[in-house]
């Protein structure tokens, strides 16, 4: 079965020059859910990986299967899911390297510590909340800006309604693209704005200047905004699962290491 790492890794190695095939494989890794091997069951949201000392120094493994996880383990193994995003947070600053589908997996690679210190920093970035009420909304100008908002917001599941994609103009002269989320969920902001920040940074410029605004349905903003915005849908939660969430599937509240 090939993953959405997999065929990140896939293009890195047909581009080895291509900084934006790396920064993509960097991006899935981030939006990736992985199961991290660990020493023994976790308490409440402390976790203790499992380490290997390795020549470059102590590695944590995940996998982004748990079929591969079981393989390497050579059984079942105490394991935690988490984003990639989270696990990079929890590991930044502490000199851990990743072993990341260890095995015959094609995206099988370690990434060193400095990597995650990175990847950690683009995901604990926050878009900045447009703060001045705009004087006229336009329609979004060309597409650019369109697939990588949307791939975000495609995975926010349940954290809004939906959001509108407009050009603000603001007194002064000064404009830029907005996105206007509406209802989003009471606690979602700060995981929004990061999601996007990281969207932002991965952009390659296409989103450069964006700002977010959080309005409600029916107010004075988000009717301007669907007036001549353009539409993206997020999806909606998915139904309570039947076990408890285990720690760090909540990336805005990530685990603490032991």
């Amino acid at each position: 079965m090939q993953t959405p790492l997999d065929a990140a890794q896939f293009a890195v190695e047909a581009a080895p020059e291509d900084d934006r095939a790396r920064l993509a494989f960097l991006e899935r890794l981030a939006e990736a859910e992985l199961y991290l091997w660990l020493e023994r069951e976790p308490e409440g949201d402390v976790l203790e990986p499992k380490l290997f000392e390795l020549s470059g120094g102590p590695v944590v493994l995940a996998f982004d299967l748990e079929e591969r996880l079981a393989a390497f383990a050579e059984g079942p193994a105490v394991r935690a899911v988490l984003s990639g995003r989270a696990l990079a947070a929890l590991l930044a600053g502490r000199g851990l390297g990743l072993g990341l589908n260890l095995g015959d997996a094609p995206s099988a690679q370690i990434l060193a510590p400095e990597a995650l210190d990175w990847l950690a920093g683009i995901g604990q970035a926050m878009l900045s909340q447009s703060v001045e009420r705009p004087e006229r909304l336009d329609p979004p100008r060309g597409d650019a800006a369109l697939r990588p908002i949307a791939r975000k917001l495609a995975l926010a599941a349940g954290m809004a309604a939906h959001a509108w994609l407009v050009a603000a103009h603001y007194r002064g002269g000064r404009q830029g693209p907005l996105l206007v989320i509406v209802d989003a969920r009471p606690g979602a902001e700060p995981a929004l704005a990061a999601a996007l920040a990281e969207a932002a940074r991965f952009a390659d410029g296409a989103l450069d200047g964006l700002e977010l605004a959080f309005a409600r349905a029916g107010d004075a903003l988000e009717t301007q905004a669907r007036a001549v915005g353009l539409r993206l849908d997020l999806p909606a939660r998915p139904g309570p699962s039947l076990r408890q969430a285990p720690p760090g599937s909540d990336a805005s509240r990530p685990p603490r290491l032991r």
